[in-house]
């Protein structure tokens, strides 16, 4: 299906105080649940209902999994009990580890946490089998409901679930973003940077330990104290490596949290530890430091429980922060704001955010590999005008991030590769051409081109304008996306795409001439062969005309011209009114005709017959039309074959109709002014 965005232009990013609503009902949280609360019935989601499509798109459930609410499970179910805290996380038999390390994170900040899972939610006399969570999608806040019916088997959750068995917010809120996304099939597999995202509406960054700054412990430190949230892994080289145990006891390809990092004292020297969390509750590292290691008999009880530490089988542990560094791979973090973690000060942040889309045919030109579409992408102009406090350059973060590709997983569709390129502005409007980008190099670009939802990198460039162009690495890959740009000073970003401009010559008036050319003496001959002394010719004798002068045209490959072509001609110049076409008119219209041939062929290179439609845009500014991304793709939908291609009886129908719609418009503009005029003359 077609991704089209309309509206392109930069708006702020959505404020934290309201979420909208998404239930079908249009109703919101309260309303639904005062009215269930009035029928005296539990509330059951006909959006997200208790079957086995809601569970899994591709296979049927292994088991026989019976809904259950928490009150049919447990006799006293408690939303949350004792504070919602990281031990509330324990991974069921569904592989979204990544999501489970995002929670575990989410609890270690208590405003963030009451902002996603609402806590005025319970089991007591108000209870009405519904909940609601709250979750950042694309720069805005959406509320979403579901029922407590819960997928257990045997009597016991299935999937995400508390250590507490009473307890039941981890594993609605699960539910909750399953829905969001369309299934609980949907969340296997995934980048824990994905769902910190989403908790929070902040901005990702992502290390290789490896190749990490000397200062990534301060880094770490600084991203905790700031209340900001961290993940980190192992990479595997192969499939078959995921989630393989490591002698150490670790998880390769597994999602793990980092929940803190300190400093103890030990035999005289300053030791740095970090902390780290496996989802699944259970299995642990068992090198220095891990939970029964000889280590912490050195350590005073008072600091042991400064530290937390315990040695339980709860998924928890403590590791030497060199030895983190050797067996870890990748460190995602999520800042709440987009302070450099290297910066030791704090900043007011300018965000504006462009949604957009990638469509094949017209938008969705890939990366600059592919030098004959990539020009054809969506641009956006940023203008960086206020240098950074001290400094002399600008700083700014820009996080691309491709929309709705886990909720699309059902209909096959996987995360692209995406990245972007920023280029210096050449200081003129407009979408930028081809030549412009053969012959100029990029200022900045994303450091890699990675099938993950989103694509963020922090950058220092001087004062001045640049246009930035979001792609897909392969051409003809269709995507909506969304584009943050968060600058330390403000920015002001917009889309090279939004005009819309009509620039066509006065209409020609038939005059005669002293002496017809020889073409005229040629098209009056037939015309009065068909047509007979009045002269005029319907659509069918006008098909007949067109095709016999075009076969005799060198140069030129098209196939015949169609009737509705024809009739399309004839409701463009018909001035009379009859439905038929006078010597006079069809003169006129072969001026325009000769114009749009030459159009043509200067854009089919290969002299196929046919043009790219990656070439429409600058075909159509040749005619006179500069047209913004919506109303491209939608031409582009209509008039292209599944190759991309648009003939030349698509192209003179596409010509036809837009003079048609400019015509009306200007029409309407002329009436609009009078209209005014008179209202201010009275």
């Amino acid at each position: 299906m077609p991704y089209l965005f309309q509206d392109s232009k930069p708006r702020p990013p959505a404020l934290p105080g309201a979420a909208r609503a998404t239930h079908s009902s249009g109703k919101g949280y309260e309303e639904l649940k005062r009215e269930c609360l009035h029928k005296g019935a539990l509330f059951e989601d006909p959006d997200f209902p208790a079957c086995n499509s809601s569970l899994f798109f591709s296979e049927k459930p292994p088991i026989p999994f019976v809904w259950k609410r928490p009150g049919d499970i447990v006799k006293d179910p408690k939303f949350i009990l004792g504070g919602a805290t990281r031990t509330d996380i324990c991974q069921g038999d569904l592989g979204d580890c990544w999501l489970l390390a995002a929670i575990a994170s989410l609890t270690l900040n208590e405003k963030t946490l009451a902002r996603v899972v609402p806590l005025d939610q319970n089991f007591g006399p108000d209870y009405a089998g519904i909940f609601h969570f709250q979750f950042w999608q694309h720069s805005e806040w959406l509320d979403v409901v579901i029922d407590d019916r819960l997928p257990t088997f045997k009597g016991r959750l299935v999937f995400l679930h508390s250590a507490e068995h009473n307890e039941f917010w981890s594993a609605l809120l699960e539910k909750a973003y399953a829905k969001l996304n369309g299934s609980y099939e949907a969340l296997k597999g995934g980048s824990t940077i994905e769902a910190m995202e989403d908790f929070t509406g902040g901005v990702g960054e992502m290390y290789e330990v490896k190749k990490a700054p000397d200062n990534f412990y301060e880094i770490l430190e600084k991203a905790l104290k700031r209340c900001s949230m961290v993940g980190c892994s192992i990479d595997t080289s192969s499939a078959a490596e995921s989630e393989a145990k490591t002698p150490f006891g670790l998880i390769k390809g597994h999602a793990y949290s980092v929940t803190g990092i300190d400093e103890v004292s030990y035999r005289g020297q300053q030791v740095q530890l970090i902390r780290i969390r496996n989802p699944w509750g259970q299995v642990e590292w068992n090198g220095p430091w891990s939970d029964n290691s000889p280590e912490w008999r050195s350590i005073s009880p008072l600091e042991q429980r400064r530290l937390s530490q315990a040695a339980r089988d709860d998924g928890e542990f403590w590791m030497k922060f060199e030895d983190f560094r050797v067996h870890f791979d990748r460190v995602e973090i999520c800042n709440l704001t987009p302070d450099a973690l290297e910066d030791s000060t704090a900043h007011k942040w300018e965000v504006t955010v462009h949604q957009g889309s990638w469509v094949r045919g017209s938008t969705a030109g890939g990366c600059r590999n592919f030098l004959e579409t990539f020009w054809t992408n969506p641009q956006i102009k940023l203008h960086l005008t206020e240098k950074d406090d001290g400094q002399e350059d600008c700083t700014f973060i820009a996080a691309l991030m491709q929309k709705d590709r886990r909720k699309l997983k059902q209909l096959g569709a996987e995360m692209l590769t995406i990245g972007y390129s920023i280029y210096e502005s050449p200081g003129r409007d407009g979408h930028l051409g081809k030549d412009f980008f053969r012959y100029h190099a990029s200022k900045a670009r994303s450091k890699t081109y990675i099938n993950l939802r989103e694509v963020s990198n922090r950058f220092k460039l001087p004062p001045g304008d640049y246009i930035l162009v979001p792609t897909t690495f392969e051409p003809h890959q269709e995507a909506d996306f969304c584009l943050r740009i968060f600058s330390e000073k403000k920015a002001i970003t917009e889309d090279l795409d939004e005009n819309i401009a009509i620039d066509l010559p006065e209409p020609l008036n038939p005059t005669p001439t002293p002496q017809e050319t020889e073409e005229e003496k040629q098209f009056r001959a037939l015309f009065e062969q068909i047509s007979g002394k009045d002269m005029e010719i319907s659509a069918e004798e006008l098909e007949y005309v067109l095709n016999a002068v075009l076969k005799k045209t060198k140069n030129i490959k098209f196939k015949n011209l169609s009737l509705i072509s024809c009739r399309n001609i004839i409701s463009l110049m018909d001035t009379s009114g009859d439905g038929k076409l006078e010597f006079s008119e069809f003169k006129v219209f072969w001026e325009k005709m000769k114009k749009w041939i030459n159009i043509f062929l200067q854009f089919d290179f290969d002299k196929s017959g046919s043009m790219s439609s990656y070439e429409l845009r600058s075909a159509l500014k040749a005619a006179g039309y500069q047209l913004n991304n919506y109303l491209l793709q939608l031409i582009v939908l209509r008039y292209s074959d599944e190759q991309f291609q648009i003939e030349f009886d698509d192209f003179l129908n596409c010509l036809i109709r837009l003079e048609n719609a400019s015509r009306v418009f200007q029409a309407l503009s002329v009436k609009n002014k009078e209209f005014i005029n008179l209202n201010i003359g009275e």
